[in-house]
Formats: structure tokens, C-alpha cells, sequence
């Protein structure tokens, strides 16, 4: 049992998505002929040495080569971006729907967790762009009352360099909203001083700006129904003009995978270069 619930029931040959304590109690009834209650089942479980708990996307087309390179490449990119004074920012895209989003809530025990909804329809959404610098805590959002497309990605990109002049580095993902022939025509404009790099593919673990996201749906949306589109801007936007009192906890919470991978690596760099400086000047001649 222990080798089977470390797969899906499928490889187990029972046609269903998920373990709980039926499928448990199932697949132990038709393997060894015993009957056994929710209780045994649970016990089993803990026994072998399981826990709940919710799952994260383990994302099969993602490239292991590609983002090992993406990480040698970003940590030039900072090295670049403090030589010329210059500032990175990760951009996305998201949408916050007017009808509740479900997150898990305190109840009083033996209550029901319920939320209120009136089911607006699916069109009541604000979309939005955000921008995340991890070095300064700087925050940049722009909402968008249409579908994105390069138009628009060319809007947030015009709000960006107006707010924040220095040399650019934008690092985003390869969305069909960034590409097209009004992104090559704003990137034709002379001394633009703005620089686009595409993030590995099916890596969004690797973009702090998604962090914004998800703090967005804790801190705002969570287990409430708006109703329409226009309370859901006013909601998001407020939280948004609270970030520029946060940026520590910006820096903090949004801090991902990509960047711990290349400090990791500075370190290996930083200690190899030591290393050599220490080496014999005979060996380091030959």
C-alpha cells in the first residue's frame, strides 16, 4: 500500500484521480479481501508515514538545461544592471474575476464554510500588468480594460520607463502578448535604453512578479464577491498603491527560486575565485 499511494490510484489499476480513505479502503479490499472503516484507513495512512497536503505543479515540459542557463544568464544580467545602473524588473499579467475566489477560511467547528456569490458572469474581470524590481521593493501595475496584447504590453512598457528612467532590463515570459509589430516598432525607437529577456519556458517559478499575484488573491480577493468588474479595479488598485509603503516586504515575499539558484551560484564563483588566488604560481602558470 505504501508503494501504491506514492502514485496516482490509475497506476494502481482503480479508475480514480485522488487517495482518500475510500480509495484506500478499496484498494485493500481488492488486494488482501479485508473490509476496513474511514478510521483504520487514516490510521494506515499515518502510520506509513503520510501527510495531507496541497500540491504544487511539477511543470514536465520545462527544460532542466534551459533554466540552468537562464540562471548563469541572470546572474550576469544583475552584474550588468549594477555596472550601468540600470534595474531589473519582472513583468506579468493576470486577472482577478468579480465572482468569489475560494481559499480555505476559520470556521467554528461543525459550521459549513460558505461564501456568498451572485455568479457574475465570466466578462466581469480586471486585468492587469505588474512590474516587480527585487533589488529597490518597486512595484509597477498598470490595468488594461481589453484583452493584452502588444499594444498594450507596449503601454505598460512606455509607464515603466516614464517612472523609472534609468536603463531597463525587463524580463518576462513568451505570452503572445509580447511579441508582435507594435512591440518591434516601439523597440526600433532610438536610444530607448531598454533591454527584453525571455524567461525559459513553462517556468513561471522562476518570475517574483507572480508572488504579486498570488498576494493580490490572499489579501484582496480571497472568499469575496465583488460583483462587477469596477469594484474588483478598486480593491486591486488600492492594494497596489499600498506597495510603495511595503517594499521590504515586497523584496521578502516575492523573492523566488531563480533568485536563490543564482546566489547559490555566486557563491560557487566567489569561492572558486579564492581558491585560485591561493593557488602556487607555478601551478597556475602550467
Amino acid at each position: 500500500m505504501k508503494a501504491a499511494v506514492q502514485a496516482s490510484p490509475r497506476e494502481a489499476g482503480l479508475e480514480l484521480a485522488n487517495w482518500n480513505w475510500k480509495v484506500v479502503r478499496q484498494f485493500v479490499q481488492e488486494r488482501f479481501g479485508r473490509l476496513l472503516s474511514s478510521r483504520s484507513c487514516l490510521n494506515y495512512l499515518h502510520r506509513l508515514g503520510f501527510v495531507r497536503k496541497r500540491p504544487k505543479k511539477r511543470l514536465l515540459k520545462a527544460n532542466e538545461e534551459k533554466r540552468a542557463a537562464f540562471v548563469a544568464e541572470h546572474v550576469t544580467l544583475r552584474a550588468e544592471a549594477a555596472a550601468q545602473g540600470a534595474k531589473i524588473f519582472f513583468v506579468d499579467e493576470a486577472h482577478f474575476r468579480a465572482d468569489a475566489e475560494l481559499r480555505a477560511k476559520w470556521v467554528l467547528r461543525g459550521e459549513p464554510a460558505l461564501v456568498g456569490s451572485t455568479s457574475p458572469r465570466l466578462g466581469e474581470k480586471a486585468s492587469y500588468y505588474s512590474a516587480i524590481c527585487l533589488e529597490t521593493g518597486e512595484v509597477e501595475s498598470m490595468p488594461v480594460l481589453e484583452n493584452t496584447t502588444a499594444a498594450t504590453s507596449v503601454s505598460f512598457l512606455q509607464q515603466l520607463l516614464a517612472n523609472h528612467p534609468a536603463p531597463l532590463i525587463v524580463i518576462w515570459d513568451n505570452a503572445p502578448a509580447h511579441h508582435g509589430p507594435e512591440l518591434r516598432e516601439y523597440l526600433s525607437t532610438p536610444d530607448l535604453h531598454l533591454r527584453l529577456v525571455a524567461l525559459p519556458g513553462y517556468s513561471p517559478d522562476y518570475n517574483p512578479d507572480e508572488a504579486i499575484w498570488d498576494w493580490v488573491r490572499a489579501e484582496v480577493t480571497a472568499n469575496t464577491c465583488f460583483g462587477n468588474a469596477t469594484k474588483v479595479r478598486e480593491k486591486v488598485d488600492a492594494f497596489f498603491a499600498s506597495l510603495a509603503e511595503r517594499k521590504a516586504e515586497v523584496m521578502q515575499r516575492c523573492r523566488r527560486k531563480l533568485q536563490a539558484q543564482a546566489d547559490a551560484l555566486v557563491a560557487v564563483t566567489q569561492q572558486i575565485c579564492v581558491e585560485t588566488n591561493h593557488v602556487d604560481f607555478t601551478l597556475r602558470s602550467v
